[in-house]
């Protein structure tokens, strides 16, 4: 039996976490505090969605630049696969392992999922938008690839206007 996801909420302290980086550097939610960060999970590495959802992220980086947001990419996937993916598809940004499964578990997203009929565990596709002082300002969840990184630019800059 699954045990329940965590029910963060927005509001709520980002759990704080340290995970490999695709970089060979560590990415350390505690050591980001001070900038927004984004925090998308996806299943996996080079898939059809997660490629395209990748790519967005990737084509719509220097605008959260010029807001000075992090984007932040996390699997399951292990750091070499994080590394081929990246260099394929020339992302810019820092993709995290989770291979250990405390991050997914921690923000919820390891759920159970149905395909064809047969049950399984995986990462639920979300976002976590998160201020520059830990705290969770938006949360996407069961994301639809197509426009959700610029959905999550619009919330960024509603952010940092507010």
């Amino acid at each position: 039996m699954a045990k329940k996801p965590a029910e963060l909420k927005e509001g709520d302290k980002a759990p704080d976490f340290t995970i490999p980086g695709d970089d060979g550097s560590d990415i350390s939610m505690s050591k980001l505090k001070g900038k927004p960060v984004v925090l998308y999970f996806y299943p996996k590495d080079d898939t059809p969605g997660c490629t395209a959802e990748a790519c967005s992220f990737r084509d719509n980086l220097p605008k959260f630049g010029k807001i000075e947001a992090e984007v932040i990419g996390i699997s399951r996937d292990s750091v070499a696969s994080h590394q081929k993916f990246k260099k394929k598809h020339d992302l810019n940004f820092r993709l995290g392992s989770d291979d250990c499964g405390d991050v997914t578990e921690a923000y919820g997203v390891w759920v159970e999922k149905s395909m064809y009929g047969r049950k399984y565990m995986g990462i639920e596709r979300a976002t976590f938008l998160i201020d520059a002082k830990g705290v969770i300002r938006k949360i996407w969840r069961k994301v639809k690839v197509p426009g959700h990184s610029e959905e999550v630019l619009k919330a960024l800059k509603e952010l940092k206007a507010g």
